[in-house]
């Protein structure tokens, strides 16, 4: 599913087509992506509205409109293009909004799991792990301030915002942390460089346009994870894989030792099938 970096890297890409355009109108062929709305509703609060900034808040885009604010999710499988009117629809183009040059925004998801709403979908998200706001110190506090699985923690869009479950694997490789960890028992010097890599792998994959699996590619994402190989690049050891909180975790068992301390049981583990590279 998009992540952070997927989801900036769409709103860089939009800007340019769409600030300063009006909505003329919007056609919804799957009505429950629109959030306590029907699409007659929606459609007539957001038409003639200018787009006037777009941004992002974790993984949720944010359309600052002349009277009010849209938020649309992408979930698993969501993405948004802006196309020549005319153009041959996607299949999977549930909702398509007219713009005021002859152009349209379509929101695209073959799973119909993303959400376009006019109402706040961030009010509980945590800081956002690129925002000033984010220091070393603040991820210490909050690590500190539970007893929990490392890995599950990091996804929880209210303790941080935008990190999924790509980039919590590849941060927690590159600093050495085991995704078993409890929160609390983090040393400052692993805090640290959590934080560091965190920060800096969010930034590389924004600078490559999102990440390249192999065999799984988004939107032509050219970052390359390091744990989502056969083996690791560091140490050559077979990359394993366990399921944490009901998703799919891959570490290095010789790069991200546990050092005898807060680590809960594993559920057993199997060599990774990521990418061949």
């Amino acid at each position: 599913m998009p992540e952070l970096p997927e989801v900036e890297t769409i709103v860089r890409n939009l800007r340019a087509p769409l600030v300063g355009r009006t909505i003329t109108g919007v056609e919804i062929t799957w009505p429950r992506q629109v959030v306590k709305l029907s699409p007659r509703e929606f459609t007539d609060r957001i038409q003639g509205q200018r787009v006037k900034v777009i941004g992002r808040r974790g993984k949720v885009l944010l359309f600052t409109l002349s009277a009010e604010t849209l938020f649309i999710h992408l979930r698993m499988s969501g993405d948004l293009m802006v196309v020549p009117t005319g153009t041959a629809r996607e299949k999977h183009a549930h909702i398509v909004f007219s713009l005021d040059d002859e152009h349209e925004l379509r929101f695209k998801d073959p799973r119909k799991f993303g959400r376009v709403s006019l109402e706040d979908m961030t009010g509980k998200f945590g800081p956002e792990p690129l925002g000033s706001e984010f220091t070393a110190t603040t991820l210490a506090k909050g690590l500190a301030s539970h007893s929990r699985v490392l890995k599950p923690l990091l996804l929880d869009q209210t303790f941080l915002a935008g990190v999924g479950n790509i980039y919590a694997d590849e941060s927690l490789h590159r600093a050495g942390i085991h995704p078993l960890r409890k929160s609390d028992t983090l040393r400052p010097e692993e805090v640290s460089r959590l934080w560091c890599t965190l920060r800096r792998v969010l930034h590389s994959a924004i600078r490559h346009g999102g990440t390249d699996l192999g065999d799984r590619v988004y939107r032509d994402g050219g970052f390359r994870p390091r744990v989502y190989n056969r083996e690791c690049r560091t140490c050559k050891t077979p990359i394993r894989r366990i399921t944490v909180g009901q998703r799919s975790t891959r570490f290095c068992p010789r790069c991200q030792r546990v050092q005898g301390c807060g680590l809960v049981n594993p559920s057993p583990t199997s060599p990774t099938r990521g990418s061949r590279r």
